[in-house]
């Protein structure tokens, strides 16, 4: 995505895809309390090096770290300007594990990943799966191991979601995802909600 085609506010735009598709289609059943709660912190980095990426993610863990989880239970780092390239940004991720271990974080927080290339390995690009973590840019999604662990607690089995959010993007397609984020006239009904199994 060149600058040109950046919309004028990415924070806007990653909030509208975690309310529409993360929220609204339960991709991530634990995602809708800390989002109403407005427990999570939306960043934009200015970085178009990997270097500069690194130094805003070390600043942003230590953030967290340093932060109440009830004020900021987790951290979505959006870097428009780098990493465009999905294949880039999985090396990336090596390198962004190696860094919350530089900062004696394992075991306190975590890295996840959402891009607009995501691809499973052994997908083709166009399989909807994938849609599950496609994301309108490149994010790092900054986690407390603590949450997590509640979550797991909850749905012992995460293979269940995963098979679900795939039927359920299975059941929406590649069309219905679109329509998902486009903007309804004032007086239009919104398409009605996926529903889940």
């Amino acid at each position: 995505m060149s600058d040109a085609e950046l919309p004028a506010d990415p924070v806007a735009t990653t909030r509208r895809w975690l309310e529409r598709a993360v929220v609204g289609l339960n991709l991530c059943p634990f995602a809708k309390a800390v989002l109403v709660k407005e427990q999570v912190r939306f960043v934009v980095s200015a970085a178009t090096t990997e270097e500069a990426l690194l130094e805003d993610l070390a600043a942003e863990l230590q953030h967290l770290r340093d932060t109440p989880a009830d004020v900021t239970d987790t951290t979505l780092l959006i870097h428009p300007q780098v990493l465009g390239d999905f294949l880039d940004y999985n090396d990336f991720l090596g390198i962004a594990e190696a860094l919350v271990a530089e900062l004696d974080l394992e075991g306190v927080l975590q890295v996840a990943s959402f891009h607009p290339h995501y691809r499973f390995d052994g997908t083709a690009d166009d399989d909807i799966a994938n849609y599950t973590n496609r994301s309108p840019f490149p994010t790092l999604h900054l986690l407390r191991e603590d949450s997590v662990s509640r979550a797991v607690d909850a749905y012992p089995d995460p293979d269940v979601i995963v098979e679900r959010n795939v039927r359920t993007l299975d059941r929406l397609g590649h069309d219905g995802w679109r329509e998902l984020f486009a903007e309804a006239a004032p007086d239009s009904p919104r398409p009605p909600p996926v529903t889940q199994e």
